[in-house]
């Protein structure tokens, strides 16, 4: 069955062509010789096979700012873009998946302590463009290694709350000896906050009478990432 015009979706006799060219300009250039548009028409590409995506991708950009945005923007968000429709949402969020699945590995192929970088950029890809805040935990054994990644709390746009008793009860369950906190910051700042701290320090406070270490508690948003040792506050 022929697939039915996406709105605001032109037929373009060249698009085989353009196609075939941006493919072969990734196989021989990498993804850092496409802007972020192009990149987002390959993958683009496969849920609307028959049709110019080129507009389409530039108005995801525009909407959301960057490949990475458009990626990790909520499907309802998507959805109010003309011209995408289920399918479309689906290879976003595959490849949003894929990015996830791909950084975790990262993490969990050696102690996290001597990976930071690919702590950090789990992190990011994981919760970086997320529209609302989260807490995540990644614990971890005696050897530093990764036992497991949870989200605790989902929130509002600028708060979700976190239980210090909640959290190293989970480590307790987990025989965890370590764990290091993350959480997201909607507005894409990461500065912490005054509650972040004193957060951070009541769980630092719970947890070390039970033998169980906080590395760190790290914010991630669009703008960047903070360290809350890093910077001295904990």
């Amino acid at each position: 069955m022929a697939e039915a015009p996406e709105d605001g979706l032109n037929e373009a006799p060249h698009f085989h062509g353009h196609r075939d060219r941006l493919r072969a300009r990734f196989r021989e250039a990498g993804a850092q010789a496409l802007a972020d548009y192009e990149l987002l028409e390959l993958v683009l590409f496969r849920a609307v096979p028959r049709r110019d995506v080129k507009p389409l991708a530039k108005a995801l950009v525009d909407r959301f700012g960057s490949f990475a945005e458009v990626v990790a923007a909520p499907p309802a968000l998507l959805a109010e873009v003309p011209g995408v429709k289920d399918a479309i949402i689906t290879e976003l969020k595959v490849v949003e998946a894929a990015a996830q699945r791909l950084a975790k590995g990262q993490v969990k192929r050696r102690p996290v302590l001597s990976s930071w970088s690919s702590v950090i950029d789990y992190c990011r890809t994981a919760m970086a463009y997320a529209d609302r805040e989260q807490v995540r935990v990644l614990f971890l054994d005696k050897r530093n290694q990764l036992i497991a990644d949870e989200v605790l709390q989902t929130g509002t746009v600028d708060h979700a709350p976190v239980y210090p008793r909640e959290v190293v009860k989970r480590a307790l369950e987990l025989s965890a000896s370590a764990l290091i906190l993350c959480h997201n910051h909607p507005s894409g700042d990461p500065t912490p906050s005054r509650a972040d701290v004193d957060m951070t320090r009541r769980i630092i406070e719970v947890a070390k009478p039970l033998g169980i270490e906080v590395h760190d508690h790290i914010i991630v948003g669009k703008d960047g990432h903070a360290s809350l040792k890093g910077l001295k506050l904990i």
